[in-house]
């Protein structure tokens, strides 16, 4: 239910051809469209508006009657960002909207994270948010598909990395097969809150080199001297999906929930 103390839209981005998994917002996952899991989440987190930025009719037609607005956005977007800044202008979203950028493959999206963005977005004055965990196993340290992070004093984003940042050089020196000890390390949570002016301004910055290097998009708003507000999630997120694998666990995941 929407609360006016906290007032935002959620945008959820959804490309038909996903690279890895083909088709992703309409495979099924418990009988239904994963995109229709995403939109649910977003629902119940208490938006003014929730709207998936679609970019295939197919995906429109699997959210009738789902209490979501959809936005057919061009095919030829680079990015989720790009395609957000598209649906806000669809929209009609003034730039001191808050919107909450969740990702179309998010189907266990925690209600308190999404709007935890969302209040983060209006207390901390940065001019984007995001959230993140801690790394809790040497696995997702060294995996660069784990993207890390590390924050400055006041909590912002320093860096992101696909690399183990910050490098433990004592503890790997000693001994690199075991998580080293302390709680050092962070894993990004790739959901984003921001003012729709500045949804605007970021879709519109050039590519940075730090987002060329790591292809990590966030980077290209450091990099343009902007600040990223980092919460730790309250909740957790379990894994999205990404892969035909994926997609197995998120089954096996709904399946035991509902055992």
């Amino acid at each position: 239910m929407h609360t006016p103390d906290l007032d935002f839209v959620v945008a959820i981005p959804a490309r038909h051809d996903a690279s890895r998994l083909p088709g992703k917002p309409l495979r099924l996952l418990a009988g239904e469209p994963l995109v229709l899991h995403v939109a649910r989440r977003a629902l119940a987190a208490g938006a003014r508006d929730v709207w998936v930025a679609a970019d295939d009719a197919r995906i429109a037609d699997a959210l009738q009657g789902a209490g979501v607005r959809v936005a057919m956005t061009s095919r030829e977007h680079a990015s989720g960002t790009d395609r957000l800044a598209e649906c806000a202008a669809i929209a009609g979203w003034d730039d001191e909207t808050i919107v909450v950028n969740l990702q179309g493959d998010e189907p266990f999206a925690p209600a308190s994270g999404i709007r935890a963005v969302a209040a983060l977005v209006r207390d901390s004055g940065a001019e984007m948010a995001t959230l993140a965990t801690p790394v809790e196993s040497l696995e997702t340290l060294l995996d660069p598909n784990a993207v890390k992070l590390v924050r400055t004093g006041n909590g912002d984003a320093l860096y992101f990395s696909r690399a183990p940042v910050p490098w433990p050089r004592d503890a790997f020196q000693a001994d690199r097969t075991r998580m080293p000890e302390g709680d050092h390390w962070l894993r990004h949570i790739g959901i984003y809150g921001y003012r729709v002016g500045f949804l605007k301004r970021f879709a519109a910055m050039p590519p940075g080199r730090l987002e060329g290097i790591e292809a990590l998009e966030q980077l290209r708003v450091l990099e343009a001297g902007c600040r990223i507000a980092v919460a730790l999630a309250p909740e957790a997120f379990p894994p999205g999906v990404d892969t035909p694998g994926d997609l197995a666990r998120a089954e096996a995941r709904m399946g035991d929930a509902h055992g």
